[in-house]
């Protein structure tokens, strides 16, 4: 992480942010584009804040909806990196209403303060990433309003949470693995700090399903496939609280990655899982050939069970097990990693019941 010295240079414009994230998020193009917004929003609102002028702005929390592998915390990562401010992920499971035994919210803020080495200025202009946010949905089937029975590891998680998104001053642990120490504590204000939530919403995604729009113009043929977006009405539905809905405006959904973009995925980005490859070869003076046909064979095998983006490292580490074990032990200067040995080794590990690796 930069210095905080660079909060004195000028305000990085959405268009600015979007480049940035473009080089390394492959597809996602709206949800790129409303998030840099967000970002950006919030970058005037700190400056705002800092120069202690009055107002009107709100925090531009951003909640995430999208399938697996479809580049949500990939994202929230590489933003924290083009703001330059500290970034820690956490998963909502984790945590319980107070009084409970589990992790309460303000751990995640001490997260936060760990990321930042403690220093307080830098934690309260973060951003906190709160994955797996659709497992803490109302689980109860009490009042609408709350007065069922207790629900302390979904509704009582979103309303201990409702004070941090909205932004206010709470007493965090210092030291993260003594959460339960009562005598370290430090304040923290909230109000600028960016909270990021995610979640599959899997049965969402299902009910929403794909609308057949009309083909349009003459002779026209093939039939588009359109994602019905999710609506606050179905959030609610699906039990996630109004109040905390209220306090994450920026809702973004993220579509499924197609073939193209996945291949993208694998091959264009300064850190893409290839060039990595290439490199560790290259270190023992070995030049790595992957073809094209190879890394479709890659792809396809993603999308038939369903991994997304996530599951390419998981594939591609197994189908270059063997190449990186022996690769360096051979006399010859170029390895080739063609269609038929990424298909032989795909099909020997789902006759193993390999799959559960992944």
């Amino acid at each position: 992480m930069e210095s905080s010295a660079r909060r004195d240079s000028p305000l990085m414009t959405p268009r600015e942010i979007y480049e940035r994230l473009d080089r390394f998020v492959i597809g996602q193009e709206a949800a790129k584009r409303a998030v840099a917004i967000a970002a950006h929003n919030h970058l005037k609102r700190v400056q705002a804040r800092r120069l202690r002028r009055t107002s009107l702005l709100k925090k531009s929390n951003i909640l995430l909806i999208g399938p697996t592998g479809s580049g949500k915390t990939h994202i929230a990562r590489n933003l924290a990196e083009i703001l330059s401010v500290p970034f820690t992920t956490v998963d909502a499971t984790e945590y319980t209403e107070a009084g409970y035994y589990g992790k309460d919210v303000e751990v995640m803020v001490a997260d936060l303060l760990f990321k930042a080495n403690h220093s307080v200025e830098d934690t309260q202009r973060g951003i906190i990433f709160i994955d797996e946010v659709d497992k803490i949905a109302r689980r109860s089937q009490g009042a609408r309003n709350g007065a069922g029975s207790r629900d302390i590891g979904g509704e009582g998680v979103q309303q201990a949470l409702l004070k941090l998104l909205e932004g206010r001053e709470v007493f965090v642990p210092m030291n993260v693995t003594q959460t339960f120490n009562r005598g370290d504590f430090v304040p923290i204000d909230t109000r600028d700090i960016l909270f990021i939530c995610a979640g599959t919403f899997s049965d969402l995604h299902e009910y929403g399903g794909n609308v057949d729009t009309r083909p349009m113009g003459f002779g026209a043929q093939d039939v588009q496939k359109v994602r019905r977006r999710i609506t606050t009405k179905q959030l609610v539905d699906f039990g996630i609280l109004a109040e905390f809905l209220g306090r994450l405006p920026v809702v973004v959904q993220l579509e499924l990655l197609g073939e193209p973009e996945l291949l993208r995925v694998l091959t264009e980005p300064p850190d893409s899982i290839v060039r990595e490859y290439r490199e560790l070869l290259g270190l023992d003076g070995i030049e790595l050939d992957l073809t094209e046909d190879a890394l479709r064979e890659v792809v396809r095998f993603s999308i038939e069970k369903g991994l997304g983006a996530r599951g390419l490292r998981s594939i591609l580490e197994h189908v270059m097990s063997d190449v990186m074990f022996e690769a360096p032990e051979h006399r010859r200067r170029q390895v080739t990693v063609d269609q038929g040995f990424v298909r032989a080794r795909l099909g020997g590990l789902e006759a193993s019941a390999g799959l559960g690796a992944f």
